[in-house]
């Protein structure tokens, strides 16, 4: 079950605090509706690896089905491209 604090209850932020663990955050409202997260920090970061890995993966199957529309480079045209590119 979530925990779930009107966003006043941090003038004892300690309080709050204390609610708060990795998987269990504290969520802030402000006039009845959602406003904050507080997470914890290794939670955070977890949470950014998976963003990041998931913007690799996009980006890995995007050049897969450029691959099998526009056609596979070879090795060597790579390494020619970039020959170019670092020469100016």
């Amino acid at each position: 079950m979530p925990t779930i604090k009107p966003i006043s209850d941090l003038r004892n932020y300690s309080a709050v605090l204390q609610d708060v663990a990795f998987g269990a955050p504290v969520y802030l409202t402000k006039n009845g509706r959602g406003c904050y997260a507080i997470v914890d920090i290794a939670e955070q970061e977890e949470y950014e690896k998976t963003k990041a890995a998931l913007r690799l993966m996009c980006e890995l199957e995007k050049g897969r089905k450029a691959g099998e529309e526009q056609g596979w480079l070879s090795s060597d045209d790579v390494r020619e491209h970039f020959r170019r590119k670092s020469n100016g």
